[in-house]
């Protein structure tokens, strides 16, 4: 195994969902922004990007996240940085929508006739690949998926830096976008909270050995 293969492994066993921050270490801004990055320049399907990010800094939202994000109590407790992912609804993800056709004519620059050819793909896609449309919830969960993606170069990013990080999904999914509404911070005609992550530097080493499957029970070759 060459050291590229070796140093790209190394990095993944160094990554754990860190379950206690050292809270008197900051992550940079150098080294956050490039985590920033890594999250912008995620793919997702068909390139709609649809989400968003909330880094939350402010100690009164965090502590009115704090009871009903117990996933989440150690990382808004020390971590250096905590985000939530937003995904987009129907309003936004729809094949007809504004939102779309902003992002192929003001994103992706496509001419119009290459844009309507995206869209019929994109409505196809939906009605018959992953039957999208027999629900909102379905869209939403699609945009979720997208999130997924982004959040996970994220925490491999912050491990290639030397950064733990910890992906969070305990949280009152209704409580927490009510929150957010209430503060003016979610518009939930076009979000809701997707996933949630910290990132800092672990107080302790972790309590275990990273256990996985082995790949000859999740690989099959054919």
């Amino acid at each position: 195994m060459d050291n590229k293969n070796q140093k790209i492994l190394e990095i993944f066993r160094f990554r754990y969902a860190c379950k206690q921050f050292d809270s008197t270490q900051f992550v940079s801004k150098e080294d956050f922004d490039t985590i920033l990055e890594a999250a912008r320049l995620s793919p997702t399907s068909f390139g709609f990007e649809p989400w968003k990010m909330i880094v939350v800094q402010d100690e009164d939202l965090k502590k009115k996240l704090y009871p009903i994000a117990w996933g989440a109590q150690n990382s808004l407790n020390g971590a250096s940085h905590f985000v939530i992912l937003l995904a987009r609804k129907k309003t936004d993800t729809l094949y007809s929508s504004n939102y779309l056709t902003h992002i192929m004519k003001d994103i992706q620059i496509l001419p119009e006739d290459v844009a309507e050819g995206k869209r019929k793909a994109f409505r196809e896609f939906q009605q018959n690949d992953f039957n999208l449309l027999e629900s909102d919830r379905a869209l939403f969960d699609w945009a979720s998926k997208q999130t997924y993606i982004v959040m996970a170069n994220m925490l491999t990013t912050a491990a290639f830096l030397g950064i733990d990080s910890c992906p969070i999904e305990g949280f009152n999914q209704k409580a927490v976008d009510q929150l957010l509404i209430e503060e003016g911070i979610l518009d939930p005609d076009h979000f809701g909270v997707s996933v949630m992550a910290g990132f800092g530097y672990r107080g302790e080493a972790p309590h275990h050995m990273k256990t996985r499957q082995p790949l000859s029970d999740i690989v099959l070759w054919k």
